[in-house]
């Protein structure tokens, strides 16, 4: 296994220009959709890109996006995390590198954050910073993140659809066959009837040869998940994602020992050292850490070091604007361990900027602009755009 100090040891690092900061700010994009995405736990009515743009004194700005999803209230908290939290204490300050800057946020904010109860917001906020120092770090060498962070980065990966369900499977689908995908997760936790017959059209439309994977949104009990499983071997299900509270890896070792199905975990995971005792779990065979939640690029490549040594596949969760898009396919670029990225298949207006990267062969390609790796034309999401005033509404 894995040791919490092997960790530490891992922690990635790369200099950046050393320029004072002057300014960090927010922008919220804040896109109502047509059709709602259902969870087990709730429903997601507006897609919203948090982003933070750190100023430095050359004129230059750096931007990382923080996830936002859930609550629907969660980009108003935010903004008073970054700009109250976060900002006094980049500042005024020049830092070297992004480990640098990691060490200031994480020992001033992690103790207030245990405080008040509130790990997952801070690293929401810290993943944007760290984000936008690591962009900065790969524009200094003229290189895209993948190629600062891999000798041989790939060109493009293979994607998989996902949120397909608990409504309108038929036609997630076939946008999924005329996007050229392969593979497909279908939303589960609706209750046995509804889960079974939204496998039974996914697997009906999307024929025999193609791979199907299941997401309880961490929906069932451990009884309840143990019971689904002749279900979802039925339909060939390969894995199965967060079937029971993400906050029990035992009980996620369990599901795989009565069931056999492989387990996919990790997305409500904050801070790297958080994955150990589900990598040590048997059955966790894929490990999903969201760039935009887990600790931005740093706490990421920790996760993906650790997951190589324990021989588990990283599928990054990626539910996200275009920001974190283009990040994540960045990392997924620059780790082997990767097999496919995760596409959300169901209307994104505030992804729309990086759509353009899909291939017909059901893959994404890897852009190779210095530092994010593609330029992001947000001009037409300037109607999405929220008025910092209203915050307080």
């Amino acid at each position: 296994m894995f040791e919490i100090d092997q960790l530490c040891e891992s922690v990635p690092h790369a200099s950046v220009p050393d320029n004072a900061v002057t300014d960090v700010r927010c922008r919220v994009y804040r896109a109502p959709i047509t059709s709602g995405v259902a969870m087990s736990f709730g429903a997601l009515g507006h897609r919203v890109m948090f982003l933070v743009d750190v100023e430095f004194d050359d004129g230059s700005v750096a931007t990382g996006e923080s996830w936002v999803n859930y609550p629907s209230w969660g980009w108003r908290e935010r903004i008073a995390t970054v700009t109250e939290g976060i900002a006094p204490l980049l500042v005024g300050r020049r830092f070297t590198g992004t480990a640098a800057v990691r060490d200031v946020l994480l020992s001033s904010l992690t103790r207030v954050a245990r405080q008040w109860g509130a790990i997952g917001p801070v690293y929401q906020a810290i993943s944007a910073i760290d984000q936008a120092f690591w962009v900065r770090a790969a524009q200094q060498r003229g290189v895209a993140l993948s190629a600062l962070l891999s000798d041989d980065p790939l060109t493009e990966i293979p994607i998989y659809g996902s949120s397909l369900g608990p409504s309108g499977v038929r036609e997630s689908a076939e946008r999924c066959l005329d996007l050229g995908l392969h593979a497909a997760k279908v939303k589960l936790g609706f209750g046995r009837e509804t889960d079974e017959q939204n496998l039974a059209v996914a697997r009906s439309i999307l024929g025999d040869g193609f791979r199907l994977f299941g997401d309880a949104n961490q929906g069932w009990t451990l009884e309840e998940a143990i019971s689904m499983a002749p279900m979802l071997r039925d339909f060939g299900i390969e894995w199965i994602e967060e079937p029971v509270s993400g906050d029990a890896p035992e009980h996620l070792g369990r599901v795989f020992t009565e069931t056999g199905i492989a387990i996919a975990t990790g997305e409500n995971l904050y801070g790297s050292e958080a994955f150990l005792p589900y990598l040590a779990q048997p059955g966790v065979s894929i490990v999903q850490p969201d760039a935009g939640k887990v600790g931005g690029v740093t706490d990421y490549q920790q996760v993906v070091a650790a997951a190589a040594a324990s021989g588990t596949l990283v599928a990054p969760h990626l539910y996200n604007g275009a920001y974190s898009t283009a990040i994540s396919i960045q990392l997924a670029a620059a780790n082997p361990t990767t097999p496919w990225l995760e596409w959300d298949i169901r209307q994104n207006p505030v992804r729309e900027p990086v759509d353009h990267l899909l291939t017909p062969n059901g893959t994404v390609a890897v852009p190779r602009v210095s530092g994010l790796g593609v330029d992001i034309d947000l001009e037409h999401l300037a109607p999405y755009l929220v008025p910092l005033s209203e915050e307080a509404q």
